[in-house]
């Protein structure tokens, strides 16, 4: 399978100039660009194989048929993951304050400097992360996840998610801790899907994503000429989620003033937007996140303490990936179930040495990653299951360290696919359970017929028809 040597991006613009200019900036920083002039071209190239592929898309304020925070707002709903970044003119903070509140990632002033454009696009390619098969998931699957739903059986992962369930029904604040893409986010959804607070709104933030002479504003609103562009008065995400919750992602990127902002709330509940006389009272639970040590940043002097012991009532650790390997097999399944919902994907199965590979390699950027790689895999398989072949980077990665796959696939169960992909018959398959079962219960056949749901009679029928020897078994 052909791998891709460059980034792909969309630019959302119709003014050829600057097209031009964009594109070839972009393409010194490794970036191919393809375009739309209109944001129904672009709503709809999402749906298109090259759509599914990409990596950033840059729009401009002006773009023809829609205001740039509906668009952006539009694009993220479809596509929650892939970084959007505006093209505004200069003095329009308002315009970008407002596609911050709806998803942007980052804003870049007209005319465009070739270093801004490059330092934006290489901040989305890290925040996107990782390099080419660890690239980040380029398609999110949005359908929030209860606490029973979801899934790992690592006893660190199950303890983390029984402290979670009881918190939920307070309204402590709680810290998740974790390498990024365990699925902090995650647990973040169903703390507050378990909670009192479950019809009211939960407004997530990633902290990182926002610059930081933004963050006040997104956070805590501002009034009518608060600062330069502040041509209206703007309600912040905290006041927004008044009643519900609150998620803070990367809270590790908050500036001093507004962590001393976020005390105030948390010991007061009370927020004052930039520029106003009054404060407000406010009732939100809040739920942060960290990818990094938040002590040693405590430690080095850039994040306030009382600020650190305040967030920090209940404190989960998320494991990473690798060490829950076990998990991979039902996660591959379920993503991979949730994906053939998704606009020009189909069912997909896994073979075995599929799952082999993925449970022998270590998965740096976790659960994420892993829902990334299998999206890739699935747009572009053209069987009915997901082979070896379809992971090529990270078979690579894998070849490196000396596994052994076929050893490897011992224990993963009974395989439903043959090498080549397609399914196997229904009598191999039904011989294998048999075996399966019969070595599992060590031979004792009543209780192999009763866990199969068949009589003995019928068993001992079934071992002489498919001619399994159950002493061999």
């Amino acid at each position: 399978m052909p791998e891709r040597d460059t980034r792909l991006l969309m630019l959302v613009d119709d003014e050829p100039a600057q097209c031009r200019l964009v594109s070839a900036i972009a393409g010194r920083a490794g970036w191919r660009t393809i375009f739309a002039r209109d944001a129904e071209t672009a709503i709809a190239m999402l749906g298109t194989q090259e759509g599914m592929m990409l990596d950033a898309i840059i729009l401009d304020q002006w773009v023809p048929g829609s205001d740039a925070a509906s668009l952006i707002a539009e694009l993220k709903a479809r596509r929650p993951a892939l970084p959007v970044l505006l093209l505004t003119a200069i003095g329009s903070t308002d315009s970008a304050i407002e596609a911050m509140r709806a998803g942007a990632a980052d804003y870049i002033i007209k005319p465009v400097a070739a270093e801004r454009l490059i330092a934006a696009l290489s901040l989305a390619a890290e925040h996107a992360k990782d390099f080419g098969e660890l690239q980040p998931l380029t398609e999110k699957i949005t359908h929030p996840l209860g606490f029973e739903e979801i899934i790992g059986s690592a006893p660190a992962f199950r303890t983390a998610l029984a402290i979670a369930a009881k918190a939920a029904r307070s309204k402590v604040p709680i810290f998740i801790e974790g390498e990024g893409g365990v699925g902090k986010e995650v647990v973040a959804d169903a703390i507050h899907a378990a909670s009192p607070r479950a019809r009211m709104p939960l407004l997530k933030i990633n902290c990182g994503a926002i610059a930081p002479n933004l963050l006040d504003s997104v956070l805590f609103g501002h009034e009518k000429n608060a600062f330069t562009g502040a041509f209206d008065r703007r309600v912040g995400m905290v006041q927004q989620a008044d009643g519900g919750t609150i998620f803070l992602d990367e809270i590790d990127h908050l500036t001093t003033e507004t962590q001393v902002r976020l005390v105030r709330l948390l010991t007061e509940n009370e927020i004052q937007p930039l520029g106003s006389p009054h404060s407000y009272r406010i009732d939100v639970r809040v739920i942060t996140a960290c990818d990094n040590d938040l002590s040693q940043k405590l430690r080095d002097g850039d994040f306030r303490e009382d600020l650190f012991y305040r967030i920090n009532v209940v404190q989960l650790h998320i494991p990473p990936l690798r060490e829950r390997t076990a998990d991979i097999p039902a996660l591959a399944r379920h993503f991979l179930g949730r994906m053939a919902s998704q606009p020009g994907l189909r069912s997909l199965g896994i073979t075995d040495e599929a799952l082999s590979l993925l449970k022998a390699y270590d998965w740096p950027g976790n659960v994420r990653q892993l829902q990334s790689a299998l999206f890739r895999a699935a747009v572009l398989c053209d069987r009915d299951a997901l082979t070896p072949e379809e992971f090529p980077q990270i078979a690579a990665m894998v070849g490196k360290n000396g596994a052994n796959l076929s050893q490897m696939s011992e224990g993963i169960g009974v395989s439903l696919y043959e090498q080549d992909g397609n399914l196997r018959p229904l009598e191999e398959i039904e011989a294998d359970v048999i075996r399966l079962a019969i070595g599992h219960y060590r031979g004792r056949m009543t209780e192999v017929a009763r866990r199969l749901g068949i009589g003995r009679s019928t068993l001992y029928r079934k071992l002489a028809d498919l001619g399994i020897d159950s002493n061999a078994a």
